[in-house]
């Protein structure tokens, strides 16, 4: 079994940065989709930012210009840049990495909490 480990979350005022990371405890086999994921209180888990395998990328449209997510294929790890943060983006961030052909896999990471203050 894999496991996906969020790092990076915390507190910070509104318009700061945070970069998250999340890291596969093992080499995955071609993804298809890797991606951000965030759920605030009483409320349904969002995408936030999607990587596919061909290298084009997806975003809300709330996150546009202002979120980005790459991948560091040597250590298994994507990321998301995050800047001029919002009060409202206040939720537990979650990765997430899918293979959705031969050998299918659907892994989610534990989150990781960001709490932006105003």
């Amino acid at each position: 079994q894999v496991q996906l480990v969020e790092s990076g979350g915390g507190l910070v005022q509104a318009g700061g940065s945070l970069r998250l990371s999340c890291a596969a405890s093992r080499t995955l086999f071609s993804p298809n989709s890797m991606a951000w994921y965030r759920q605030a209180p009483g409320k349904q888990r969002e995408l936030v930012a999607q990587l596919t395998s061909g290298g084009s990328t997806n975003y809300a449209d709330s996150v546009k210009g202002r979120l980005a997510i790459s991948r560091a294929n040597i250590q298994n790890t994507i990321y998301l840049q995050m800047n001029s943060l919002k009060p409202e983006e206040t939720a537990v961030y979650y990765c997430n990495v899918v293979r959705s052909t031969l050998g299918e896999y659907n892994y989610w990471g534990q989150g990781t909490q960001v709490t932006v203050s105003s």
